[in-house]
């Protein structure tokens, strides 16, 4: 079955509509018709009575005249009508009346009394159903009317003659045209219905074809076409269809090309791409961007989180949210409309920010930022800025005394031969200062260039520990602290190595130790056999009793020129900042690894693991 709201239905309940109206309308015509054309019952009885006086009075004037009398009911025969005559004593006379007079009797028509009033004078009229119709004609109405018969002298009543007459009234009519018009409605029911039948196969099953189509191709279907089973308009909408269909295949594939090669583009990215909606929810990101917003969410921001670490339903609802961080560049990209572009510091990592708006008809409705790691970048140019102002202030210093003590000689400041070779002596420290910076800045420059020349042979480490604890051991003497050495008892072999780059190695870390290193406290030298890389290695240690490396600055103690204290001025404790990155490039040309723990306020260890053969690696 159709549903009403289909197109089939709706098209049924307007021909309905329409053939109801129709009808409506025809049998107003019809009963108006009926109205004017047939006779009321009132004009049919008046006319019967006016007939009734006449045939009574003939037959009262022929009474003897047998052939009269059925001259008159072959005449009334022709209008249905017929008549009997009742004598005066209520029997009905025995006339060659016509063969109807033997069916009915006067009782049919008219009670005693009715009669006795017509003896009387009277005419008296009564129409019949029911009984009389029931015995002879279904559905007939019968109208009588009984007149006084006279004699021949029209002086005296002798009996009643009863005329009677099938007839049919308006209101009779009417019920048999309503009847039609029901059989007719419900035939142009059945009609109109088998009609939607036949639209249904004809108009609705093409149009539940290109539904179904265009499900499908709502679902990705986008190969979906439909048959041409007509050339009218439906063919033609079927075949635009078609059309349609072909160039939206067209259409996304030319998006999916363009939606790979962007997101191979992103994925191929090194800098991180996140885009967000107005509302600042993360809605597109490349696998950079992916990671940064879920290492970001992990990262508890605010002090008064309960739980740093939140559980998998937490941290998914967090990495739909723009990352705190960048969270009021975005607000006010949002508001300005306009690209900005910011350095961000997270954690110990500095990321450049570049975050542009995204528009939809003029109206912002978000922004993508792309983010760059530029730690390295940031940690370099400090370095560059460190190196400029250490260098310009370890040349700067011997510089100035040099050139204060020269003209001090110059001038005769100096009165006696000590104060001149004092003045001499403090110029030559500061000569031999600004050689050990150039020399390290040379060493340091092609140890970086590959450069660096090395003359390797077996060094026995034990030998070598002692020659640097005695080296080293007045100074820290002096400086009253305690220097103690501790070797294995075993021997220690470097077969592969160059002992005078070691000296350099040790002599860098051991002057380090005994700057940072207060009286009274000790620093221990250690040398013991161990492994690195699945072969045999030597490790020597320096521990100190100073005051600590930060946490924060021990990733980057062996990069140029940096160094941790930064109020540090030349003095005790003053340095270039290129002796731990000349350690490090050294130990690096041996195929070792150099390493730094390190406690605030408790002291540093510096351990040095070089391979016994690195040749052999």
């Amino acid at each position: 079955m159709f549903s009403l709201k289909s197109i089939v239905g709706k098209l049924w309940l307007t021909i309905i509509a329409l053939v109801a109206v129709v009808l409506l309308v025809l049998s107003l015509f019809l009963g108006q018709y009926i109205e004017t054309s047939f006779p009321k019952s009132q004009d049919q009885t008046e006319n019967l009575r006016k007939l009734a006086v006449k045939v009574s009075s003939g037959i009262s004037i022929h009474m003897e005249d047998d052939r009269y009398i059925t001259l008159v009911n072959d005449l009334l025969s022709a209008q249905e009508a017929t008549v009997f005559l009742v004598s005066s004593d209520l029997k009905q006379m025995d006339f060659p009346v016509g063969s109807a007079t033997g069916e009915l009797h006067y009782e049919d028509f008219f009670s005693k009394e009715d009669l006795q009033r017509v003896f009387a004078g009277e005419i008296i009229d009564n129409q019949v159903t029911g009984k009389i119709a029931s015995k002879h004609r279904t559905n007939s109405l019968y109208s009588a009317v009984a007149v006084p018969l006279m004699d021949a002298s029209q002086s005296k009543t002798i009996g009643a003659a009863v005329l009677y007459q099938s007839t049919q009234s308006v209101e009779a009519s009417q019920a048999y045209v309503k009847r039609l018009f029901a059989y007719v409605s419900v035939i142009g029911f059945l009609m109109t219905t088998f009609f939607a039948f036949f639209l249904s196969t004809k108009i609705t099953q093409p149009l539940l074809q290109l539904k179904k189509a265009a499900d499908m191709i709502s679902h990705g279907e986008y190969g979906t076409r439909v048959p041409i089973a007509s050339v009218d308009e439906i063919g033609e909408l079927a075949k635009t269809f078609n059309h349609m269909g072909e160039e939206l295949s067209d259409t996304i594939k030319a998006l999916s090309h363009e939606k790979e090669h962007l997101s191979s583009v992103l994925r191929s990215m090194t800098d991180a791409v996140i885009t967000f909606d107005a509302e600042g929810k993360v809605i597109l990101t490349n696998p950079q961007g992916d990671k940064i917003v879920r290492d970001w969410s992990r990262i508890q921001w605010s002090e008064d989180s309960v739980d740093p670490r939140p559980d998998d339903q937490t941290a998914f609802a967090q990495q739909q949210e723009i990352p705190p961080p960048i969270r009021p560049l975005f607000e006010e990209v949002i508001q300005a409309s306009r690209d900005m572009t910011t350095n961000l510091h997270v954690q110990s990592e500095v990321w450049s920010v570049v975050m542009a708006p995204l528009y939809s008809r003029e109206a912002v409705r978000g922004a993508v930022a792309v983010l760059r790691d530029v730690t390295e970048e940031f940690h370099l140019d400090k370095l560059r800025k460190d190196f400029v102002a250490n260098v310009s202030h370890e040349l700067r210093t011997p510089l100035s005394m040099l050139q204060g003590y020269s003209e001090a000689l110059l001038d005769d400041i100096a009165g006696t031969p000590e104060e001149r070779k004092e003045l001499a002596q403090v110029i030559h420290d500061e000569s031999l200062r600004m050689g050990r910076l150039v020399r390290d800045l040379l060493d340091l420059a092609r140890m970086e260039t590959g450069n660096l020349e090395l003359h390797f042979r077996e060094v026995d480490v034990n030998s070598f520990m002692k020659r640097m604890h005695r080296k080293f051991a007045v100074l820290s003497k002096e400086r009253g602290i305690t220097m103690i050495c501790d070797l294995p008892e075993e021997e220690l072999l470097l077969y592969q190595a160059d002992e005078d780059r070691l000296e350099q190695i040790m002599t860098n870390l051991l002057d380090n130790a005994i700057r940072h290193t207060p009286s009274q406290a000790e620093i221990v030298m250690k040398a013991t056999s161990d492994s690195y890389q699945g072969k045999d290695a030597v490790l020597i240690e320096i521990t100190d009793q100073g005051q600590g490396i930060p946490a924060g600055d021990l990733p980057y103690i062996f990069e140029r020129f940096y160094k941790a204290d930064k109020a540090r001025t030349r003095g005790a404790s003053g340095g270039t900042g290129l002796g731990l990155s000349i350690v490090s490039n050294l130990v690096e040309a041996h195929h070792g690894k150099v390493q730094v723990r390190s406690t605030v306020g408790q002291g540093t260890t510096f351990s040095v693991l070089i391979p016994c053969n690195p040749a052999r690696n």
